[in-house]
């Protein structure tokens, strides 16, 4: 989701904005139609790119975006002017998302995703490594039954599989209907 934030791990102590890419270049194709992406023109309107690692994720910053501003009364009508050509009509403000990195937020995150994926992880590498249990093999057996028909045995190799189907020749095709 576009919107302000503040994330140390990436940015800093910087505010950016971090735009959802599929959004903007829904309006950047509506208003302009170049076939750029959304740094064409960010760039030469005096803001900065700042990669978010290495996953292509970036933000923005520059004048009237993130510098400059009262941060409770945040807008995207800088950017947009950028992008458009045509001065910003949001009339809403923004929140900042700001994402905490500190030692014990991260022990914290951890701990919560061990304590929700831990027992999924366990069960999945069980299921690698144990064998299958007397009900798999009899619901897998009966599966294949009903797969293969019931319980009759398999084609031989020599017979066709769409006995039904023949060439048609013009003496045994569809009859039409001569007039004239």
């Amino acid at each position: 989701m576009s919107g302000f934030a503040r994330d140390t791990k990436y940015y800093g102590d910087r505010l950016v904005y971090e735009p959802l890419q599929s959004k903007w270049d829904r309006y950047h194709a509506t208003h302009c139609g170049c076939g750029q992406d959304l740094t064409a023109h960010a760039v030469p309107a005096g803001f900065t790119v700042i990669p978010r690692g290495t996953s292509g994720y970036y933000g923005l910053v520059g004048p009237g975006l993130t510098e400059g501003v009262d941060e409770s009364a945040l807008t995207a009508n800088a950017l947009w002017e950028a992008v458009t050509g045509k001065p910003g009509a949001q009339t809403w403000y923004e929140s900042v998302h700001v994402t905490c990195r500190s030692p014990e937020a991260e022990a914290r995150r951890k701990a919560e995703n061990e304590r929700v994926y831990g027992p999924r992880r366990e069960q999945a590498a069980k299921a690698k490594t144990e064998p299958a249990t007397a009900a798999q093999l009899k619901y897998l057996a009966t599966l294949r039954r009903r797969r293969t028909g019931s319980g009759s045995t398999p084609r031989s190799p020599r017979r066709s599989r769409a006995p039904g189907s023949r060439r048609v020749s013009p003496a045994s095709g569809p009859r039409r209907l001569r007039t004239g």
